[in-house]
């Protein structure tokens, strides 16, 4: 998952940077809401988190204009991250449109937790397992396994061993599944700005998630001149 962070003190930039490139995020850090606004019309993130104390323009004012008709970032999930607890605050930025709330000094697994809260509801979905067929990725454990009976919940959960950017490679596939994802999106969710991985690697990481998911009955199937999609096995052959 690809995250903007907005903050403008850099100690505590660094900390969080750290703690959310640890839990699997790609990590793109900006010190401002000027610098925010021009990265947001040019890229595109699957969450962001936001000071409302910057320097310039504040946080309250940066949301009010990312959720601004015709912005391409009016839906992406925002938290609102600020040492700032008085009620006002808190009620405009819900009114601006903020999708969350914490008030520092916060606690990693808190706001962990509360990220993966908002990007399942940002997919309409109320769980914290991903499914497609056999296959099941529980976000909140951070593991991935498939049922041995062959769909959801038949017979027994035998555990996958994932290396983080398959797991964000396969968490990325199962968030758009059935439809496909593009090799572009999938190369932003497992890069930031100060890592390059080239569409090669893109390559490299779908050939081992393959070889460990069509054992069990998913396919992964690419896409000439888009990207890559998640099929079933059986599907295919009976279809053929």
């Amino acid at each position: 998952m690809r995250l903007l962070l907005v903050e403008d003190d850099l100690m505590v930039a660094s900390g969080m940077k750290l703690g959310l490139t640890d839990a699997g995020y790609a990590v793109d850090w900006v010190s401002s809401a000027e610098r925010a606004l021009e990265v947001l019309a040019q890229e595109s993130f699957d969450i962001a988190i936001l000071d409302i104390g910057l320097s310039g323009m504040d946080g309250l004012e940066l949301l009010h204009r990312m959720r601004s008709k015709g912005m391409a970032c009016a839906s992406m999930p925002v938290l609102m991250l600020t040492a700032r607890d008085g009620l006002h605050d808190r009620v405009r930025g819900l009114d601006l449109g903020a999708d969350d709330y914490m008030v520092k000094p916060y606690e990693l697994p808190e706001l962990l937790a509360r990220l993966r809260a908002l990007l399942r509801r940002s997919q309409a979905a109320n769980s914290a397992v991903l499914s497609f067929g056999p296959l099941a990725l529980d976000t909140a454990a951070h593991s991935v396994g498939v049922w041995t009976g062959g769909e959801e919940g038949a017979g027994e959960l035998q555990s996958i061993d994932l290396g983080p950017r398959e797991w964000t490679v396969l968490e990325y596939l199962l968030i758009h599944a059935p439809k496909p994802a593009s090799k572009d999106k999938l190369l932003q969710a497992l890069t930031g700005w100060d890592k390059e991985i080239t569409p090669n690697a893109v390559e490299v990481y779908v050939s081992r998630l393959r070889a460990k998911l069509e054992p069990h009955g998913v396919a992964l199937r690419s896409i000439r001149g888009f990207g890559y999609r998640l099929d079933l096995l059986q599907a295919e052959t009976a279809a053929s």
